[in-house]
């Protein structure tokens, strides 16, 4: 069973000069502890009339005109890459809060004054385990990922697509959705978060990006959620299809694919993993050797998930090893058949 409020893991000195060396680490206004300090939050309902989990907070007014300021700064940094005058034009429209996540997230709504459009950007608290999911992500996903940190402060960019409850919800049953492709994009989903033991993988923490293709349509599963990388001791937690919420989608699968095509799947997304691997392989070995050293989980954690991992692999290896990241490197190497990956 998953942890109701995951423990937070400060950003040791390895893994902030690590941050620096990639490109990661930015002097961006440290704003978290700032939003904090509202003074009246309301319900946000979305654009259909329906509340839903996030509070939209108020501030003061000089409060406001100053975290005006630093989010504009802070969207510029993360988009351009500098404080530019080009965002004059921009506004924020809206700054809500997510009590309900283990990173307790403010999402923050930025509006070009000029064509009404809008953007937006999260900032959460930093924490080790969350950055590890999000460089492991970046480098052996298709995605790519955009986020930075300084102090406490971590902001991560909007990852676009339709919520995965959602997309079961009011997708599914169209009878113009192509079942086979999602299946395998979900096939491919469930093993990319194995292999890097990305958890909790619950409907409410991906999105499918719907991409319409010159015949077909496109479908890719992404994660939005990295609280639970490399934490929870119990092997199913890393099998998005074992979640009561994806029931639908992994009926859905099994009925469209036969197991020999689900294993084809599995494999395509193993050797492509290796291949993204390999491209970046100082990279990897540079933050799963950090992970190694760090503490990003509780100890007992390690010796039950290890145990577990064994019993599915059919191996005596991982019940031996002592630490989380450790345990992520072993599993990454022998799932992708890395051995020569230096960590």
């Amino acid at each position: 069973m998953i942890s109701r409020r995951k423990q937070q893991y400060p950003v040791g000195n390895s893994l902030h000069q690590y941050l620096y060396h990639f490109g990661r680490h930015s002097n961006i206004p440290q704003v978290y502890d700032d939003l904090l300090r509202f003074v009246g939050a309301m319900p946000y309902e979305d654009p259909t009339g329906h509340e839903t989990l996030w509070l939209t907070v108020m501030y003061p007014p000089e409060e406001q005109k100053k975290l005006s300021e630093d989010l504009i700064s802070i969207y510029t940094a993360l988009k351009i890459g500098s404080d530019t005058p080009l965002h004059e034009h921009l506004t924020v429209d809206r700054i809500d809060f997510g009590e309900f996540g283990n990173s307790r997230p403010f999402r923050i709504k930025i509006t070009n004054q000029f064509n009404d459009n809008s953007d937006y950007f999260y900032v959460k608290i930093a924490d080790s385990s969350r950055i590890f999911g999000l460089e492991l992500e970046h480098i052996l996903s298709p995605n790519r990922i955009n986020y930075l940190v300084n102090g406490n402060t971590l902001i991560e960019d909007h990852i676009a697509g339709v919520p995965g409850d959602a997309f079961l919800r009011d997708y599914l049953d169209n009878p113009e959705l192509n079942k086979v492709r999602i299946a395998k994009e979900f096939t491919k989903f469930n093993e990319r978060c194995f292999i890097r033991l990305l958890g909790d993988m619950r409907s409410v923490n991906y999105v499918v990006d719907i991409t319409p293709d010159f015949e077909e349509v496109q479908y890719r599963v992404r994660p939005i959620d990295f609280d639970q990388q490399s934490y929870e001791g119990q092997g199913r937690i890393y099998l998005s299809y074992n979640f009561r919420s994806n029931r639908k989608i992994t009926k859905l699968s099994f009925d469209s694919l036969n197991r020999q095509t689900i294993s084809q799947y599995a494999e395509e997304e193993r050797s492509q993993m290796a291949r993204r691997a390999a491209s970046e392989r100082r990279r990897l070995s540079a933050i799963l050797k950090i992970m190694k050293r760090s503490e990003i989980c509780p100890d007992v954690h390690v010796d039950t998930l290890g145990r577990e991992l064994d019993i599915m692999h059919k191996i005596d290896k991982f019940k031996h090893i002592t630490t989380m990241g450790e345990m992520t490197a072993e599993h990454i190497c022998h799932v992708l058949n890395m051995p020569d990956l230096k960590y």
